[in-house]
């Protein structure tokens, strides 16, 4: 059954420095990922952090910078970037307009967790 989950802009939850709906929960779901619809404000940055697991951006309407271990680099819409386990990035919005991007994150736990599931669903 397909289940269509929409964005509640009304509803955002501030994370990070910046305005978010994660995916999970989400009871339908099983994935071997989270992930986040991500809304910076203009003139605001997301906080610095790192963590374990591995990262994607994907940028859907805007542009920002995305700066990774102290280097800058440009992020607009259409842009997709991997960010290593480890490595302390932030996103800052020096433009007039929002900035809104999509956050995918995984590890190894997590993989487990889908796969136990999965194998459990077919059974």
């Amino acid at each position: 059954m397909v289940e269509v989950r929409p964005l509640h802009r009304d509803n955002l939850t501030k994370a990070y420095g910046l305005d978010s709906q994660r995916l999970l929960p989400w009871p339908a779901l099983n994935a071997p990922f989270e992930g986040a619809w991500c809304i910076l404000r203009s003139g605001d940055e997301s906080t610095p952090h790192s963590h374990h697991e591995y990262e994607i951006f994907i940028a859907m309407a805007g542009r920002a910078e995305l700066d990774v271990d102290g280097v800058r680099h440009p992020f607009v819409a259409g842009d997709i970037v991997h960010l290593p386990p480890g490595c302390t990035h932030k996103v800052v919005n020096d433009s007039p307009d929002d900035f809104e991007y999509y956050g995918i994150w995984w590890d190894a736990a997590m993989s487990a967790t889908f796969l136990a599931r999965h194998w459990e669903q077919l059974r």
